[in-house]
């Protein structure tokens, strides 16, 4: 599998690639590193798992039309795809990424980067990537999401009301999963900090999220 990961350090990403490798090593992946966005100017069919851990701070940055096409190629064909939090903030300007990926980051209430405590509710239970995980409760950004209509939702917030109070019981994703042609999308929006994603229920979804996106041999 291949794991794309750096860029804008304010998502601490290479941090969060520490985190990333343990759980990796875990499942006993076989994993090639690279920090290099020129990595997506190849054919990538031969992955059977793309992890993009690849941060941006800008809405201007962008994939290249040559990344874009190679990547939503090889997904087409079977490569999965696993991502996280800044997954759905990169390459703001890459339409067709974003509609790979199946949603795309608007704003966090609460202020960047600031610790909202929130409450992540399993929506459907009986999914591959959520058996055994619970409910469980964040201290971070909360993302509002623009998502497609398409995913399948896996887990859910419930935005307060107190920042903006038009969206006061607002219910938004956390969690989903979506084919693209032969290939599996997974994604959650939780892991601004590494220590958003030590808690068991996290760590289990995004565990589970990735064995269930890789391809099936």
């Amino acid at each position: 599998m291949l794991y794309l990961y750096g860029g804008w350090p304010g998502h601490r990403p290479y941090d969060i690639a520490e985190w990333t490798r343990d759980l990796l090593a875990e499942l006993g992946y076989d994993v090639e590193e690279t920090q290099d966005i020129f990595s997506l100017d190849q054919d990538l069919t031969g992955y059977d798992l793309i992890i993009l851990g690849w941060n941006n701070a800008l809405t201007t940055e962008d994939l290249s039309d040559s990344q874009e096409s190679h990547l939503l190629d090889a997904v087409a064909a079977g490569t999965g795809v696993a991502a996280w939090h800044g997954a759905a903030a990169a390459f703001r300007s890459s339409l067709r990424y974003h509609l790979l990926l199946g949603g795309d980051f608007i704003d966090h209430p609460a202020g960047e980067g600031y610790p909202q405590h929130y409450l992540v509710t399993v929506t459907d239970t009986d999914h591959e990537v959520t058996r055994g995980v619970r409910d469980f409760r964040v201290a971070s950004e909360q993302y509002y999401m623009h998502v497609d209509p398409n995913n399948i939702v896996l887990a859910e917030t419930t935005f307060s009301g107190e920042h903006f109070a038009w969206l006061e019981g607002l219910r938004s994703p956390v969690a989903w999963v979506r084919q693209w042609g032969e290939g599996r999308v997974f994604y959650h929006s939780i892991g601004h900090t590494p220590l958003d994603l030590a808690g068991d229920d996290v760590r289990r979804l995004t565990k589970q999220g990735i064995i269930w996106a890789t391809r099936k041999q």
